[in-house]
């Protein structure tokens, strides 16, 4: 007899979510970019959402998606409401936001936006958020294991070459 405990493989790409079982380790590369992870602990299902901006336009004559905070959230809540898992159930962690543009001057970072867009969804969903990484410089590399609900982050500063010999 044998036992299969081949892992799921998923790779998130920004726009991207996925949720699936214990046997499921999804992982995905940060920059102003946020992710979110639902976890249900008794379950051993949960998700995670790679999303590029805070919110969607609003229109209700195309599908979800999940390039938008507020609408990649929906999809994850849909597929744990499917999964047997209330929302108070759940642990979130929130991950990203870092600043790509350290340099820059510019008077709008769409890290900062994204970062509060994630926590204000999980205040308004009335989701326990249980760990955050969140802002800073650089990007982060994720890896996200269903099956415990461990998260491993590594961070990677920007660095921007100025020339010289």
């Amino acid at each position: 007899m044998t036992t299969d405990t081949a892992i799921r493989q998923v790779f998130l790409q920004p726009g991207d979510w996925h949720f699936g079982d214990r046997a499921t380790r999804i992982s995905t590369l940060l920059g102003s970019c946020v992710s979110i992870t639902l976890w249900h602990p008794r379950l051993l299902v949960g998700g995670m959402c790679h999303y590029m901006l805070p919110r969607g336009d609003g229109r209700r004559d195309r599908a979800l998606d999940g390039r938008y905070a507020d609408e990649a959230l929906q999809l994850l809540l849909m597929a744990a409401q499917r999964a047997g898992a209330k929302p108070e159930e759940l642990q979130v962690k929130l991950f990203g936001g870092g600043d790509m543009f350290e340099a820059s001057g510019a008077t709008i970072h769409v890290s900062a936006q994204n970062v509060s867009a994630a926590r204000d969804l999980a205040r308004r969903h009335g989701l326990r958020v249980v760990s955050e990484d969140l802002g800073g410089i650089g990007h982060r590399h994720l890896r996200y294991e269903v099956g415990s609900g461990a998260v491993w982050v590594k961070h990677a500063r920007r660095t921007l070459s100025m020339g010289g010999a």
